[in-house]
C-alpha cells in the first residue's frame, strides 16, 4: 500500500551516475535469513548477517547487479542525492573506516550527509540495524571508470566495486530490485510499498551488428553454416533477424564483427577447428613511393658532393631570436615538451635552419673551412588536433669555397632528380633570415616550395659564424607532390640547329624567369634551348638599366630551318619582349 513518491525522492546531478532506481520495503522484521540462504551464502563466500541485507548480496550474487539497503529513519529530508563529494568531505564506511573523499569520488548523500560511497560501500550511518523498520533498496549503474579511480584512491575493493569496474548493464537494476522486494515477501520479512523511483536519463540501447557469415568463417578458419550460427547467438541471449544481429545489453563487450565470431566459436567449439597449414603469398617486401623519392634525394645531393647530417627535433626558444625572427612570425609557435631535458630542448622546432646552423658552427669550431651538408628531417606545427601536424623538410648548407649559384645549381639538381619540371626561382628581399638581395624562393605548382640563399650577416653573428653561409630549406612535400615519376626520352635530331645570340636592355627589376618565359612561348615548336650567358650594369648602360645577354637555339623537327624562319621568330620574340618589359636590342 502507499507510495514510495510520497515518501522518498531522487536527485541525480551527475552524469557517472548511469541509472538510479529504488524501492521501499517498511514494517521490516530483522531477523536471521533462512538455512537455505545462508547456505548458497556459504559457497559463494559470503558470510550470512541478517536477512535483509542477505537479500542485497544473493541479488547480487543472483543477478550481478549490487545492491544496497538504507535505514530510512537516518536518511535526513527523505532525499537521496547522487553528486560529486566536496572538497575535503570525510565519511565513515561500513567497515568503521573514516575515509577522506575528493571532487572526484561520486556519493550517496541525504540532504545533509554522504551516506556511501557509489559503487564501492555504504556509510556507517545508515546501515540496517536490528531496530530497523523501514528499508530503502538501492539498485544503480555507475561509471566504471569513476567507481575504479575511487576504489583504488581509498584502497577499498569490494564485491560490488569488482563488478562496476567491469562495466554493467544499466536495463538490469529494475529486474534486480524487484528480485529484491520478491525475496522480502517469500522470506515475510516486511510490506513492499508501491511504485519505484527510477532516474534514467540516458537510456542504453542495444547494439546493431551485421551477420557476416562468409567473413566470420574467414577469420575462424572453419565452414560453420548460417543456421549454426544463428542458433548459437540466440541461445548466448542475441536476437538475428534478417541478417541484422541485435546485441543484449548487459553484453557491452560486444563491438565488431571479431567479437561475434569469438562467441559463434566458443559455442562451436575451439577444439572442432580443422588444423590446417598456414597458407598466404608471399611477398617481396619494398619501399613505398615516398621512401624512394626520399632516397633519390640522398642520392641527387650526395652525389652534388654533400654529406647527410642527422639533428635532433628538439631546439631552444632563444633559436627564433638567433634567426632574426620577428615577435609576431608564425615560427614562433611551437609545440611545447611538458618534460624537457632542459632549456636547450624544450620546444619542437618548427624551421630546420637553427639545426643546420649549429652544426655549421660545430664544424667551424672544429677547423673545418669548408662544408656542404644537408639533412632530410621533420618540423613540428602545432594543430587543433591532439598532435601536431609533421612536415618532412630538405635543408642544405653550405661554407668555404662556394656562392649563391653553387646552393642554386644544388637547388636545381635536385629538382631534376626528382622530376620536377615545372617551376620558378623569385628575389626574396623581406626574409629576415637570409640577405637581401641574396635570397629567392621556390615556387612549385604555384604554390611557396621553400627558400634559399645566403645566410643574413646578423644570423651569422648570432650563431658565431665569420664567413658567408648559403642555406636552402625546402618542402620536401611539396617537392614530392609535384614530381613526376614518367621519364620521356626524345631522339637525337635530324636536322641542325640555328643559334641566335641578342643582347637586352631591360629595366633593372625584370626578371631573367620572366624573359625566359616569353622567349619559350613565342618560339614556340621551334623552341630548343636557351642560356643567358652575360648580364651587364656599366658606363655603356643607363642608369637603373642592365645589358642581359642570351643565346637562343632554335630547330624544327621536320625540315631545316631557312633564313625567313628564323628571323620571323625572332622578330616575334624581341616584339613580345619590347612590348612587355620595354627591351631594347643592344
Amino acid at each position: 500500500s502507499g507510495d514510495i513518491a510520497d515518501t522518498i525522492r531522487v536527485t541525480v546531478t551527475d552524469d557517472d551516475c548511469l541509472r538510479y532506481c529504488a524501492k521501499l520495503v517498511k514494517n521490516v522484521k530483522i531477523g536471521p535469513s533462512p538455512q537455505w540462504m545462508k547456505d548458497r551464502l556459504k559457497a559463494c563466500g559470503i558470510r550470512s548477517i541478517n536477512n535483509i541485507v542477505d537479500i542485497t548480496n544473493y541479488v547480487l550474487l543472483e543477478y550481478g547487479q549490487p545492491m544496497h539497503a538504507f535505514d530510512l529513519s537516518y536518511l535526513e529530508g527523505g532525499e537521496i542525492v547522487v553528486r560529486k563529494a566536496r572538497a575535503d568531505e570525510v565519511t565513515t564506511t561500513l567497515d568503521g573506516v573514516e575515509r577522506k573523499l575528493d571532487p572526484t569520488m561520486l556519493v550517496i548523500s541525504d540532504s545533509a550527509k554522504t551516506v556511501a560511497v557509489a559503487g564501492v560501500m555504504g556509510g556507517e550511518n545508515s546501515e540496517v540495524q536490528d531496530t530497523t523498520k523501514t528499508v530503502l533498496f538501492e539498485s544503480a549503474t555507475f561509471d566504471a571508470a569513476s567507481v575504479r579511480i575511487t576504489a583504488k584512491k581509498l584502497g577499498l575493493r569490494t564485491e560490488s566495486s569488482a563488478r562496476y569496474e567491469k562495466g554493467l548493464d544499466p536495463n538490469n537494476t529494475v529486474p534486480a530490485v524487484e528480485r529484491a522486494c520478491e525475496l522480502v515477501e517469500l522470506l515475510g520479512c516486511g510490506e513492499v510499498v508501491g511504485g519505484m523511483v527510477d532516474v534514467y536519463r540516458v537510456p542504453v540501447t542495444a547494439k546493431q551488428l551485421s551477420l557476416e557469415v562468409e567473413k566470420m568463417n574467414r577469420f575462424l578458419g572453419t565452414d560453420i553454416p548460417e543456421a549454426d550460427m544463428i542458433s548459437y547467438l540466440t541461445r548466448l541471449g542475441f536476437t538475428v533477424l534478417d541478417g541484422v544481429i541485435t546485441v543484449p545489453t548487459f553484453r557491452p563487450d560486444i563491438q565488431c564483427m571479431a567479437d561475434i565470431a569469438e562467441e559463434v566459436v566458443r559455442i562451436y567449439g575451439y577444439n572442432n577447428i580443422p588444423s590446417t597449414l598456414l597458407t598466404g603469398e608471399t611477398t617481396v617486401g619494398r619501399k613505398t613511393a615516398r621512401q624512394c623519392q626520399e632516397d633519390v634525394v640522398r642520392a641527387c645531393l650526395t652525389a652534388c658532393g654533400l654529406f647527410e647530417t642527422v639533428t635532433y627535433p628538439f631546439t631552444a626558444p632563444a633559436v627564433f631570436d638567433q634567426l632574426c625572427l620577428p615577435a609576431d612570425s608564425t615560427y614562433r609557435n611551437a609545440v611545447v615538451i611538458s618534460n624537457p631535458l632542459g632549456e636547450e630542448n624544450s620546444i619542437m622546432r618548427t624551421t630546420m635552419l637553427g639545426s643546420m646552423l649549429d652544426v655549421i658552427a660545430r664544424n667551424l669550431s672544429f677547423k673545418t673551412d669548408s662544408a656542404r651538408l644537408f639533412e632530410l628531417g621533420k618540423v613540428y606545427i602545432p594543430s587543433a588536433e591532439q598532435l601536431p601536424d609533421e612536415y618532412k623538410m630538405v635543408v642544405l648548407g653550405m661554407y668555404g669555397d662556394v656562392d649563391f649559384y653553387d646552393l642554386k645549381g644544388t637547388v636545381e639538381a635536385l629538382l631534376d632528380a626528382l622530376g620536377v619540371r615545372k617551376y620558378r626561382v623569385l628575389p626574396v628581399t623581406d626574409n629576415p633570415t637570409f640577405h637581401p638581395g641574396r635570397a629567392a624562393q621556390l615556387m612549385v605548382g604555384g604554390k611557396p616550395a621553400g627558400t634559399f640563399g645566403q645566410a643574413h650577416p646578423a644570423v651569422c653573428e648570432a650563431f658565431g659564424l665569420d664567413r658567408e653561409v648559403y642555406l636552402a630549406e625546402l618542402c620536401f612535400e611539396t617537392l614530392a607532390g609535384a614530381a613526376s615519376g614518367t621519364k620521356t626520352y626524345t631522339p637525337l635530331p635530324k636536322y641542325p640547329a640555328v643559334v641566335r645570340d641578342f643582347a637586352l636592355l631591360v629595366a633593372d627589376d625584370v626578371l631573367a624567369a620572366d624573359i625566359e618565359e616569353v622567349i619559350r612561348k613565342k618560339a614556340k615548336q621551334y623552341f630548343a634551348g636557351l642560356k643567358l650567358f652575360d648580364v651587364y650594369r656599366g658606363k655603356q648602360v643607363p642608369e637603373g638599366k642592365k645589358s642581359m645577354a642570351y643565346s637562343v637555339t632554335l630547330r624544327a623537327e621536320d625540315r631545316t630551318l631557312t633564313e625567313e624562319d628564323t628571323t620571323a621568330v625572332t622578330a616575334e620574340i624581341l616584339d613580345a619582349l619590347r612590348a612587355k618589359f620595354g627591351a631594347e636590342l643592344r
